[in-house]
């Protein structure tokens, strides 16, 4: 899978899957690794890193290995776990 960048305020760092339904971003101060679903037109968070834990150039390292899942659920699986 590869990834395409684009801009987002908030955002150093946006990119999107081929599909456009998953983005990594890497936020602006405070640095914040986001993994984020597009639902209805809206992006949610659905996971929330410090960057000490999870970098933006790991987690896409990590999913370029693989193909783009229909089901972004499916992706998300394919992730770290979340903090506690």
């Amino acid at each position: 899978m590869y990834f395409i960048t684009l801009k987002r305020p908030g955002y150093e760092l946006f990119s999107t899957t081929p599909s456009g339904r998953v983005a990594i971003g890497l936020t602006e101060k405070p640095q914040r690794v986001h993994v984020l679903l597009l639902d209805d037109g809206k992006w949610s968070v659905a996971r929330d890193w410090a960057v000490e834990e999870h970098s933006h150039t790991e987690l896409m390292l990590a999913l370029g290995k693989i193909e783009e899942p229909s089901d972004p659920a499916e992706l998300l699986r394919r992730l770290p776990p979340p903090p506690h």
